[in-house]
C-alpha cells in the first residue's frame, strides 16, 4: 500500500474519504494552514494525525506520495517541494497558474523520476469511464467531433470573497472540466477561438471576469470541437439537461456521458440504442457529502488508478506533460477572450520557451 499525505483540507476532504476507503492507500497525515479546519477534519474522519506545517509531511520517511489541493497560485511551489523530497504527486486542476515554471518542473520530474498526476477528476466518473471504454473498443467508429459543456447555477459561489477578486476566472475554475474532455479525445489542438460575457447576475454580484463562454477548437488534423460554460444563472432540471456532459460523434455511432446524473447513452455501430443509469450504491460511492458538493468516488477512482501506475510502472494520464499542455490551451482560450481573435497554441508555448516535444505533442 502507498502511504499518503494530503495538503489542503477544503477540496482535500474528498481525498481523505477516498484514501480511507481505498485498499491501495494508507493515509498517514493531513495538513492545512488553517488549524481549525484540521481539527474539524480530524473529528469528522476520526483521524488525529494532522499538522499545520507542510514541512512535517515533506520530511517524513513514512510518506510516499503527496496529494495537493491548495489554491492554484501555490501549486508550483508545493509540487516542487514534494519532488525535491522524493515524493510522488497528485495535484488538483488547474495544474499550475504560471507556464514560466513548466520547464523547471519537467526537469525536476526527470531528475527525481517521481510520478506526477493531475487530478482531472471528471474523467473518473462512471459515465466517463464507460464512454471511453466503448470508444476505445471502436463502438462508435472513428471520431468526427466532440461537444462538451459545464453549466451550473453557482451564484452561491460568489458569496466567497476571493471569487470576486480580479484573479478569479471561471475559465480555469469551471470550464477546465469540459476542456479536459476535449483534450482527452483530441489532444493535438492547434487553434482556439472563443467569446465570453459577464452576465447581469455576475455584474450585480461584483464578478470581475466572464461567467458565460463558448469556444471552438481546431485540431492539427482539421477536426473541430466545441465547449461552453455558464455559471451564474438557473439551469434546467437534470432530467432534461445535464450540468456537465460530453458528446462524441463518430463515423458509425455516437455517445453521451452525463456526469453528475450518472447517465450514459450510446448508439453503436450496429445501430443499437442504449441508455444506462447507475443506482443508489454507485451514487453513494460518488456523492458522500452534502448532495453533490464533494465527489469522493471519482477521487478514489483516480487515486487507485495512480497507485496502479506506480506499482505496475505505467504512465497515469493526465500526467505532468498533459497537464502543462492543458494549461497552455486554457491560456490560449483566455487570450482569445481578451483579443476577440483566434489563438494558436504554439504561440503560447513559444512565449514560455516550451517545445511541443517536451510535453509530448
Amino acid at each position: 500500500m502507498l502511504r499518503l499525505g494530503i495538503l489542503g483540507l477544503g477540496e482535500g476532504r474528498s481525498t481523505i474519504s477516498a484514501s480511507l476507503a481505498s485498499t491501495k492507500f494508507k493515509l498517514i497525515q493531513i495538513c492545512d494552514a488553517n488549524k481549525k479546519l484540521c481539527e474539524e477534519r480530524a473529528l469528522e474522519f476520526d483521524f488525529q494525525n494532522w499538522t499545520t506545517n507542510y514541512d512535517d509531511m515533506l520530511k517524513s520517511d513514512k510518506i510516499d506520495m503527496l496529494a495537493i489541493y491548495t489554491p492554484d497560485h501555490l501549486h508550483f511551489e508545493h509540487i516542487k517541494l514534494a519532488l525535491e523530497h522524493d515524493k510522488h504527486v497528485v495535484c488538483t486542476k488547474p495544474f499550475i497558474d504560471d507556464l514560466s515554471q513548466a520547464n523547471e518542473l519537467l526537469a525536476l520530474s526527470k531528475k527525481t523520476k517521481k510520478k506526477i498526476f493531475v487530478g482531472q477528476s471528471s474523467r473518473f466518473f462512471e459515465p466517463a469511464m464507460r464512454q471511453r471504454k466503448d470508444f476505445d473498443k471502436g463502438l462508435i467508429g472513428e471520431l468526427i467531433t466532440i461537444e462538451s459543456h459545464y453549466h451550473a447555477d453557482h451564484r452561491w459561489f460568489l458569496e466567497k470573497g476571493w471569487s470576486l477578486k480580479q484573479s478569479f476566472k471561471w475559465l480555469y475554475g469551471g470550464l477546465s472540466h469540459p476542456v479536459d474532455f476535449i483534450r482527452w479525445y483530441m489532444p493535438d489542438i492547434e487553434e482556439v477561438m472563443g467569446y465570453g460575457m459577464l452576465s447581469s447576475n455576475g455584474q450585480k454580484a461584483g464578478l470581475k471576469n466572464q461567467d458565460t463562454m463558448h469556444f471552438i477548437f481546431k485540431a492539427k488534423d482539421g477536426r473541430i470541437a466545441r465547449v461552453s460554460g455558464a455559471y451564474t444563472g438557473p439551469t434546467q432540471p437534470t432530467s432534461r439537461d445535464s450540468g456537465m456532459s460530453c458528446i462524441l460523434r463518430g463515423t458509425e455511432g455516437a455517445s453521451q456521458a452525463d456526469y453528475h446524473e450518472l447517465r450514459y447513452s450510446v448508439t453503436t455501430k450496429t445501430g443499437e440504442e442504449k441508455i444506462i443509469t447507475w443506482g443508489d450504491a454507485t451514487l453513494k460511492h460518488y456523492f458522500r457529502f452534502e448532495g453533490q458538493s464533494h465527489h469522493a468516488g471519482e477521487y478514489q477512482n483516480y487515486l487507485d488508478y495512480f497507485a496502479d501506475s506506480i506499482n505496475n510502472k505505467f504512465t497515469a494520464y493526465p500526467d505532468l506533460k498533459e497537464g502543462i499542455g492543458t494549461i497552455a490551451l486554457l491560456q490560449a482560450m483566455d487570450r482569445s477572450l481578451e483579443t476577440g481573435l483566434p489563438v494558436k497554441i504554439d504561440e503560447i508555448l513559444t512565449s514560455y520557451n516550451i517545445t511541443r516535444e517536451s510535453i509530448g505533442l
